[in-house]
């Protein structure tokens, strides 16, 4: 069982409940599910490699297969033609999800160059969380000479809170570095 999942049930959870005063343990706020996506636009549509190669990089951070997304409409003006392939995704639920969080604060966030917190503003309004990374790099299962190019990602931390206090309260228990 991952440490940050113990450490949200023994500690985050009574902290939470005691600090929002909710009636019952069901309204304390949990993680949901991280989705991290990797656009590659129409850089995909000449060579079949980079979608590849994106896979790869993300399958090995996150543990999991990822799947390739598609263009839903034609842009002509992007040349991007509906169906076309525009990026990777992959969603983390249970384990994956708490163990990936863990390496993604602990170990990732640090090897960021200037690092100095992610910022505490990027909140969606309804409890979840968004950050961009520039490189793929600053993941230790990322191999520098085996990646073709440099490319970022977005990573979404969906939580079941309500408001961003609440989950700015939460991500904040489990170790998120947040800027002061």
């Amino acid at each position: 069982m991952p440490v940050l999942k113990d450490k949200y049930q023994a500690e985050v959870a009574p902290a939470l409940m005691k600090k929002f005063e909710y009636k019952s343990p069901m309204q304390i706020p949990t993680l949901d599910k991280i989705v991290i996506n990797v656009g590659c636009g129409t850089e995909a549509n000449g060579n079949a490699k980079v979608l590849d190669a994106i896979v790869r990089d993300i399958t090995a951070i996150t543990g999991q297969k990822a799947i390739v997304t598609y263009a839903k409409k034609s842009i002509a003006n992007f040349k991007l033609r509906e169906g076309m392939p525009v990026g990777v995704k992959v969603t983390l639920r249970g384990n994956r999800m708490w163990e990936f969080l863990d390496r993604f604060f602990n170990i990732a966030l640090p090897r960021v160059r200037d690092f100095r917190g992610i910022n505490p503003n990027s909140f969606d309004g309804r409890g979840n969380y968004a950050i961009g990374l520039k490189e793929q790099l600053i993941f230790p299962e990322i191999e520098y000479d085996k990646i073709d190019k440099i490319r970022g990602m977005d990573i979404v931390m969906c939580t079941t809170a309500k408001t961003d206090e609440e989950a700015r309260e939460l991500l904040a228990a489990l170790g998120a570095p947040f800027a002061k």
